[in-house]
C-alpha cells in the first residue's frame, strides 16, 4: 500500500484532471439526490428496482405533555443541509447525505471519452472504456464517485492481462537487453531491477553498453556499488556489440543467474541508430541463439502517445518482450499506459514514479486504475 500511496500522490495531475472532469460532466445536467433515493439493485429480479406504494400508517392517539419545570429554551428553526463537496461525498458524509447523479446517456459518454482522449489514452481505447462502461449501465444514475468505480473497473479489466512480472528462468546466464529512447529511464530502471534481483538471492552482472555516454557509465557504476553487483565496462566509443559479446562470457564463466546489458538511448526515427541495435542483438545470438531472454523497453511516460510509436518500432527490431514506464510522476497524462495494454498487449513488468529503489514496484492494474482516477485502492 505504500508503493500506491505514493502512486496516487505523484499521479495528483492525472487524477484530479480526469477527478474535476468527472465532477463537472455529473453536474452538468445532474439531480441532487440523498442516498436514501437512489434505487438499489435487487439480484433476484434481474437488477430491476421494482417500487412498491406503501398504506400510510396510522397516526397515534396523541399523549398529554408533561409541564415542565422551567420553560424550554425555543429551538432554532431547521436549516437545509448544505451540498456537501467532492471531498465531502468521498468521505461519506452519512447515508442521506445530498450527492448529485445523473443519467448514463449519449451525451455523458461522448464527454467521457473526450476526457479520456485528453488523458492521452487514445481514441480507440477512450472509445473501448467507454463503450465497456456503459455496457448493462446505460441509462442508471450515477454520482461523480460512482463513475469513477465504474471506470477504474474497466480499467482494471484492459490491463490485467498484460500485469505480469519479468519471468525468471532456469537459464543461466539469463540475459535482459535493456532498450529505449534517450532520457526514458533504462540506466536508472537497470541499477534499481538489479539491487532488487541481487536483495532475492540472485547474482547479477551489468554491462554498461552504453559505451558513447560516460555519464550513463558512471551512473551504472554507482548503481552496481550499492546494490553489490559488479559493472563491466568498455573503453568510451567502444563497440557496444562486442562489450556484449564479453559480458556474456564473464557471466557464464561466474555462473551469474542474470545479466543485465544497458544500451544507448537512441531515437526510434534514426535507422543507423536501431541498426546497431540489431547488431547487438544478432552478436548476442552468436554466443546463445535463444538471447536475450527478455528485452526490457524502457519508455518516459511524460512522451505521451509517442510511447505507442517507440514501441512498433523497438518490437520490429529487437523483439520487445516487456514493458517498464518511468516517470508516471512526471505526467498529467497517464492514460497512455491504458492504451499501450490495449493496443500491443505486451506485459507491463514495472512501472515507476520517482528516483529512490522503492520508486520502481511491480505494475498492479488495480492500484493503477485507482490512481488514475483519484480512488482508494
Amino acid at each position: 500500500m505504500a508503493f500506491f500511496s505514493k502512486l496516487k500522490e505523484r499521479l495528483f495531475k492525472s487524477s484530479s484532471k480526469i477527478d474535476e472532469g468527472l465532477e463537472a460532466i455529473v453536474e452538468d445536467g445532474g439531480l441532487v439526490e440523498t442516498e436514501a433515493e437512489t434505487p438499489v439493485n435487487d439480484s433476484h429480479d434481474g437488477g430491476q428496482s421494482h417500487t412498491q406504494p406503501s398504506a400510510p400508517a396510522p397516526e397515534p392517539e396523541p399523549e398529554p405533555e408533561p409541564v415542565p419545570d422551567k420553560v424550554p429554551a425555543p429551538e432554532a428553526p431547521p436549516t437545509a443541509a448544505p451540498k456537501p463537496g467532492m471531498l465531502g461525498r468521498m468521505l461519506g458524509r452519512g447515508d442521506s447525505a445530498p450527492v448529485v447523479r445523473r443519467v448514463l446517456d449519449d451525451d455523458m459518454l461522448e464527454r467521457i471519452e473526450e476526457l479520456l482522449i485528453t488523458s492521452d489514452m487514445g481514441v480507440d481505447t477512450a472509445m473501448r472504456v467507454t463503450a465497456n462502461m456503459a455496457e448493462g449501465q446505460f441509462g442508471r444514475k450515477f454520482s461523480t464517485d460512482e463513475l469513477k468505480e465504474l471506470m477504474a473497473n474497466e480499467i482494471t479489466r484492459i490491463m490485467e492481462p498484460v500485469a505480469r512480472p519479468m519471468p525468471l528462468y532456469q537459464k543461466r546466464p539469463q540475459v535482459v537487453l535493456v532498450v529505449g529512447v534517450n532520457g526514458s529511464g533504462k540506466t536508472t530502471t537497470i541499477g534499481k531491477l538489479a539491487s532488487q534481483f541481487r536483495a532475492a538471492g540472485k547474482s547479477v552482472v551489468i554491462a554498461a553498453g552504453d559505451t558513447f555516454r560516460a555519464a550513463a557509465v558512471e551512473q551504472l557504476q554507482v548503481w552496481g556499488e550499492r546494490a553489490g553487483v559488479p559493472v563491466m565496462t568498455a573503453p568510451e566509443g567502444s563497440d557496444p556489440a562486442s562489450l556484449a559479446f564479453d559480458a556474456m562470457t564473464r557471466a557464464e564463466t561466474e555462473g551469474a543467474d542474470l545479466l543485465m546489458i544497458d544500451t544507448a538511448g537512441r531515437l526510434q526515427n534514426r535507422a543507423d541508430l536501431m541498426e546497431e541495435l540489431a547488431k547487438i542483438v544478432r552478436v548476442i545470438r552468436k554466443k546463445d541463439p535463444d538471447a536475450p531472454h527478455n528485452t526490457l523497453l524502457v519508455l518516459d511516460a511524460t512522451t505521451g502517445q509517442n510511447a505507442l510509436s517507440q514501441v512498433k518500432t523497438f518490437q520490429e527490431i529487437a523483439d520487445v518482450s516487456g514493458l517498464v514506464m518511468t516517470k508516471l510522476d512526471g505526467t498529467a497524462k497517464g492514460g497512455v499506459l491504458v492504451a499501450l495494454a490495449d493496443k500491443y498487449g505486451l506485459p507491463i513488468h514495472a512501472i515507476g514514479v520517482g528516483e529512490q529503489i522503492d520508486d520502481l514496484a511491480p505494475f498492479d492494474p488495480r492500484e493503477f486504475a485507482a490512481a488514475l482516477t483519484g480512488l482508494e485502492a
